[in-house]
Formats: structure tokens, C-alpha cells, sequence
């Protein structure tokens, strides 16, 4: 397994990452012996970087992992874990709490639920309007010097957030979407971390399985989040879905699948940035890992670029009530 560091001062981790959510959470069923099988095989196949947060599934999601990961080495994994969005029991997001005691307050929890005594990389899931970014910094720094947070992450803020955070104590890297469809952060975003020295972890690679290669235009299933997803709602679906078919022919001159080609292209994007593959089964899973032996040259990325042109996708990433929480766009 190849390696990448998260930035200058965060830890080295495998070159591609594994999310956790969509097995406890946001895409429908899952079946609880075949993610742990997941996380297993992802583990022996040299995935070191995993990513959860504390609200997928209402501590769902920290629990299987626990116990997935029980028994393991604690030194040879790196756990991301992301912090503050509230949630109701009808699982509706009710905002963000990233005041100091809320923040001490949820990584106790995770602590707990996860069974460990620390946490590699712990980031605000989102920005809180009512708290000053300084603050919540802050007190995950104190949390470092405690020694139960090794590094601290940031998630979906813009540029001007990730100076100030970084001011109050160095930050390791910025997870945020970041896909062949999702390219907001080229603008700003990406050329701040890389003055300052921050690595980014890219979710949504896939964009949610939408340009995976697997998707079509009757697949979101009751329970399914992306049936709330403008790029996934019909108009903007089948025009998105065309762009695959254009991705396809790259593909396959390529030797691979699509959804190894958007992976490599993204990780093409630089030696700075680390893929996270949202993987639900091994099958998924085994599909993806061959994407960091895909070697795009500027003609492949030429070609990329023409099939889907930067801002060719229709629709946004996520519902309106949801975009107003981002740092940037689509």
C-alpha cells in the first residue's frame, strides 16, 4: 500500500482511506457482518485511514467500528473522527454545537464508544455560526496536550476559516468534498492548505456512487438520502449520468472502471491529497484499491478533462438547507 502524509505535521497514512458512514448510515440497509468484513479486509489490504464521525447513525457507526477494530494494534490504524452535528430521533440534522464543553463532551463519548484512549485526528464537522472558530480550536488543543487527540482536523470550511484555525495550533488537514464534479476547492481552498502546509482528505470521490460506474436513474431506494439530492433528481441525474457514459470511454481505453479512474484522478490531483472511498462491502471495496495502480499521464487528464469539463455536473452536492453550512460550493 502506497503512503501519503497528511500535511507537515499530521500523520502518514495509506493513500487511500476508508469511510465509514455509509455502513451505518444516509444510503439504506447495510448488514452489520459484511461492513466489519469490510473494515477487515480494507485493514489487511493496507488501508490505515479511517473516517467516521459521532452522528452517523446517532454513535452507530463508532460502535461498529469498535468493534471491528477490537484486537487490532492500536498504533496501526488512524482514526478520523468528526464531531458536532446534532441530531434528532426522527435522524434529522438540528445544526452544529462546537462550543469548548461541547467539544470535550463529544470526544468523551467517542472515546467510549470507539474503545480507545485516543483519537488520531478529531475535526468540527461543520463551521458553527454561533462560535468563533478560535474557540473550538482551542479546546481541541487542549485536548492534544491531554494527550487524547493527536492532530486536529477541519471539515467543509473555506479559506479564511482554515487561517484562523490554523493560527491557534497547526492543523494536520481539511476533509472536504472534492470529486471531478466537485471542484469548488480548486480555487481558494486548495492553494491555502498548500501555503500552510495542510494535507486534504477528498470524500465524496464518487460523489456518492453517482459517477461510480453503477449508478442509474432508478436506484435511490426509500431510506436512501440521494433521492433528496439535486444532482441525483431527475433532469439533472440523466444529463450527470451522460457524463459517465463519457468517463466510460476513457475507462475502458484506460484498462479500468470508472469509478478506479475518478479515484486516480483525484489522486492524481496531488502527493497532498488522500482519498477517502466510502466502501459499504468488500466487493466495493476490492473494486476501488486498484485505482492507486492507475497511472493517469497529462494526455489521460486531458482526456478526463474533456469528458467532464470543470462545472459540467447539474444540480448541488447537497439540498439547499444543507449548502448554506458549506465552506464552498459545488
Amino acid at each position: 500500500m502506497q503512503t501519503r502524509t497528511l500535511g507537515t505535521t499530521g500523520p502518514a497514512v495509506s493513500a487511500l482511506g476508508l469511510g465509514a458512514m455509509g455502513m451505518s448510515d444516509a444510503y439504506g440497509p447495510t448488514d452489520r457482518a459484511e461492513s466489519v468484513a469490510t473494515v477487515h479486509a480494507a485493514l489487511e489490504a493496507g488501508v490505515t485511514l479511517i473516517d467516521t464521525g459521532d452522528f452517523y447513525a446517532m454513535g452507530h457507526n463508532e460502535l461498529l467500528l469498535a468493534e471491528a477494530l477490537r484486537g487490532r494494534d492500536r498504533d496501526s490504524y488512524v482514526l478520523s473522527v468528526k464531531f458536532g452535528a446534532l441530531r434528532g430521533p426522527g435522524h434529522e440534522f438540528n445544526g452544529q454545537d462546537s462550543r469548548p464543553e461541547a467539544v470535550k463532551n463529544f470526544l468523551a463519548y467517542s472515546l467510549t464508544r470507539l474503545g480507545t484512549d485516543h483519537i488520531d485526528i478529531y475535526r468540527p464537522a461543520r463551521l458553527d455560526p454561533d462560535v468563533p472558530i478560535e474557540e473550538t480550536v482551542g479546546a481541541i488543543k487542549e485536548m492534544v496536550d491531554a494527550g487524547y487527540v493527536r492532530h486536529i482536523g477541519l471539515s467543509e470550511v473555506d479559506a479564511a476559516t482554515i487561517r484562523r484555525a490554523h493560527a491557534v495550533h497547526p492543523v494536520a488537514d481539511l476533509q472536504i468534498e472534492y470529486s471531478l464534479i466537485s471542484r469548488a476547492v480548486e480555487a481558494d481552498v486548495l492553494p491555502t492548505l498548500r501555503e500552510l502546509g495542510i494535507g486534504l482528505t477528498a470524500y465524496g470521490v464518487l460523489s456518492r456512487g453517482l459517477i461510480s460506474g453503477h449508478w442509474s436513474t432508478d436506484r435511490a431506494a426509500p431510506g436512501d438520502s440521494r433521492g433528496f439530492v439535486p444532482r441525483f433528481s431527475p433532469g439533472n441525474v440523466e444529463h450527470n449520468l451522460a457524463l459517465v457514459e463519457a468517463l466510460r470511454r476513457v475507462a475502458e481505453d484506460k484498462g479500468c472502471t470508472v469509478a478506479q479512474l475518478v479515484i486516480a484522478w483525484v489522486a492524481a490531483q496531488g502527493q497532498d491529497i488522500v482519498p477517502l472511498v466510502g466502501a459499504r462491502t468488500r466487493e466495493r471495496l476490492t473494486g476501488a484499491l486498484p485505482a492507486l495502480d492507475v497511472d493517469l499521464t497529462a494526455d489521460d487528464l486531458a482526456e478526463i478533462e474533456k469528458a467532464v469539463p470543470r462545472g459540467s455536473a447539474r444540480g448541488d452536492r447537497y439540498p439547499a438547507a444543507f449548502m448554506a453550512g458549506l465552506g464552498v460550493g459545488n
